[in-house]
Parts: C-alpha cells; structure tokens; sequence
C-alpha cells in the first residue's frame, strides 16, 4: 500500500483531484465480498467484528453497509473476502434493453470523472435469461458511455487516468453491479513468492483454519505443508497481522469515495494490532526438501518465520509429545495424484499417525469423499467447500477439550483474533 509510505507512484494522475471537489462524498455504501463456496458464514463473522451491518448473505458472497472507512478496513483486514465490490447497482433485467436502461440510471459521473478508464472486468451469470459474459460487457460498457455523456458532453473518452474496473453478477435475472475496490485478489497477500503444484489459496487456508478452535496457545501442525500457506495464516491470525497492510489497493486512487485519511487510519489501526510478543506452537511438515525451503521463505517474506517449524518429515513420522494439538492440513489427493491406491495409502498412513496423538483434533480438506473410510472414523462434521470449480470436503475430527486455563488478567480474553 503506497500510502503507508506517504508517496505516489510514477505515472499516477491526480486529474482525479478536480473531479473530488465536483462530487460528494457518499457516507454510506451497501458493499459486497464475495467468498469461496461454504466461507460465508466465516466472512460473515469477520465483517460483523469489524462493526459493520449485514445487508444479506448469498451463496458466495455477503453484502454489508459501511462508509469509506468500510472500503478501507475491509480491504486491509478481511482474511476470506477475495475482494470488496462497492455495489452501484441492483435490478432485474430479462433483456438487454433491461440490461441497458438498468445500467444507463446508474449515476456514473458520481463514481467516475472524466478521464477514468472503466471497464467490466468480469461477468457471471447464474440461473438467468442473460448468460453471454461478453454481450453483458459490451452492453454494460455501452450504458455506461451513454450516461457519462450526459454529463461529459463528447464523442470519445480519453480514458487516460485512474482506473475504475466493474464487475457483473447475474443471480435468477437480478443484476448486482459492484465497482471493484480491490484490485488483485485479497487472497494475493503479497508473501508467497514460490508455491508448490496445487496450494490452497491464502484466503481459503485462513477460512479453514477459522473454522477450528485452534487459538494461538495450542498446537497446530500441518503434516502436508507444501508451501506453508496453512502456517503462515496460523501465525499472521496469532501475531494479528492484517492480511492486506503491505499491499495496493484500486480504490486508494478514488479519494472521493474512500478519503486517504481513511486509508491511512486504516493501516495505522493494523500496525496498532499487531503483537510479536506470541510464541506459538505451530510446525509445517513435508517431504520435500525444495517445498520445505520455500515454505520458510513465504515465511520470511510474511514476518512470521521466527513463530513456525519448518521440517522435511514424511507423515510417517508424525508425532508430539503435548495433548490437545491440532493437525490442520491439505493432504494430496485428486488431479494432484491420480492413484487412488497411493491416495488411500496417503490418508491411512495419516490415520495411524493421528490416532497415536494423544487428545488431538484433525482438520482434512480433500477432493475425496472416502477420507472417513481412510482414517477409520466418521467425522464430527463435514463440511462442503468449493476450492475454485472444485468441490472439497472439509472433515473435522474433534478431539476432547483440555481444561479451562485461569485467565491470565483478561489479557488473553481481551486479544482480537
């Protein structure tokens, strides 16, 4: 985020400036994050802690209603939203004539000045009449030019200054269209520089862990590491950090709908939050060597090496002395493998390792629906998750709770997690 550093990039116009004092700054705004499938009761609760209201929950989504410091502090604090869609418009349309004259009414010269480059980056369609993403772009982008007319009198936009990227979710003939705060994906928080053949994305291994009771003070492994994301998002949740403090955003260039100030309290609120004083217990395993080696890396670049144990260790050798632990992971399977002998050999080989864990709890996600027959257990709950097009299954198997520690002054019950 340049703003931290009080700077601008080269190349960035503040043509922007002049269009400010034009408009007015909206206080409020109904805004929209979109999730993967079976995250939104997760986003929901993340949301709700930040203080802002929800609006309604979708499959894939959840709108809630904020000012610019909502833009601001849903972009930097969120850990499962992809990205913050400021929603411009929500109607029904059946027709392209709908879809035009819906679009047309938007107040585009509110959002947008003169010189902005605005485009629909992405269009869906789900269950509705309208269902060709490129004929929704065109005629959307159409609407738009039509209605920054009315207000820019001229045949063609120069479209030269900050950008304004728009995307279109059709659901049953309803259209939301949402201005796209974000930029790249929230789950891009800027630490993985190596990945391993299938990672799970940042925002999703964050989700998994947070739908666990795993709190800093108790041991997490993940015997299957690749990467590390899964640690990394353990410990950045431990420490505090903001998953998006050292990242850019789209909308820091749109002053007169989020103020820079609201940025930079934003950023200043994270910095406040953060506590590397934790040490937690947290250790990532693979066979790997190289996987190993950029697991600590990503590590290195999140600010959090120091809290995690990187290992090259087969799950064969799975083991800790301490109760009350938990394994966390992303085992091979599916596309990734292929045999469906090695996959069983795989989850068996983690069903012995975990039932000689002493009180511990398990945490799979998979593309198989046979990982109960694997660990020899029906689990506690199974949970459906969509990892992109891919439906995933995450199974917790709950071990018993350890006692209640004696509060420690309020401090531990005072920590935002």
């Amino acid at each position: 985020m340049w703003l931290i550093y009080g700077k601008k990039p080269a190349g960035k116009s503040f043509a922007i400036c002049e269009f400010v004092i034009q408009c007015r700054v909206m206080e409020n705004y109904k805004l929209m994050a979109p999730c993967h499938f079976g995250m939104e009761a997760v986003l929901k609760k993340e949301i709700t802690q930040l203080g802002y209201e929800i609006v309604e929950v979708m499959d894939g989504r959840v709108i809630f209603a904020g000012g610019g410091d909502a833009i601001a502090r849903a972009n930097v604090f969120l850990r499962t939203a992809e990205r913050i869609l400021l929603i411009v418009g929500d109607f029904t349309a059946t027709t392209f004539d709908e879809l035009f004259e819906g679009i047309r009414k938007i107040d585009w010269p509110e959002y947008i000045p003169e010189d902005g480059r605005f485009w629909v980056a992405k269009a869906a369609s789900v269950k509705s009449k309208l269902f060709s993403p490129s004929d929704i772009q065109s005629i959307v982008k159409k609407a738009m030019v039509e209605r920054m007319k009315e207000k820019y009198p001229c045949e063609r936009f120069a479209e030269d200054g900050e950008i304004f990227p728009l995307r279109i979710f059709i659901n049953k003939d309803r259209v939301l269209v949402g201005m796209d705060t974000t930029g790249e994906s929230l789950h891009k928080r800027g630490y993985r520089k190596l990945v391993s053949h299938a990672p799970l994305a940042e925002n999703l291994a964050a989700g998994l862990i947070m739908l666990t009771p795993w709190k800093y003070d108790r041991i997490l492994v993940d015997p299957f590491c690749g990467c590390g994301t899964i640690p990394i998002e353990a410990a950045m949740i431990a420490a505090r950090i903001a998953p998006g403090m050292n990242r850019e955003f789209t909308a820091e260039m749109w002053p007169h709908l989020a103020t820079r100030k609201t940025w930079y309290a934003a950023v200043d609120e994270a910095n406040d939050m953060i506590d590397m004083s934790v040490s937690p217990d947290i250790q990532g395993y693979d066979i790997d060597d190289e996987m190993v080696k950029a697991a600590r890396e990503n590590a290195e670049a999140a600010g959090v090496a120091q809290m995690i144990h990187f290992q090259t260790r087969p799950v064969s050798q799975l083991s800790h002395p301490k109760k009350y632990g938990f394994i966390i992971t992303n085992p091979p399977y599916g596309e990734r493998i292929g045999e469906k002998d090695e996959i069983a050999g795989i989850y068996r080989e983690l069903a012995n390792r975990y039932a000689a864990l002493d009180s511990w709890s398990a945490f799979v996600i998979t593309g198989t629906d046979e990982a109960e027959k694997y660990m020899g257990r029906k689990a506690d709950k199974n949970r459906k998750i969509y990892n992109g097009m891919m439906k995933t299954y995450f199974y917790q198997f709950n071990g018993p709770k350890p006692a209640p520690r004696p509060r420690n002054n309020g401090t531990d019950a005072d920590r935002r997690h």
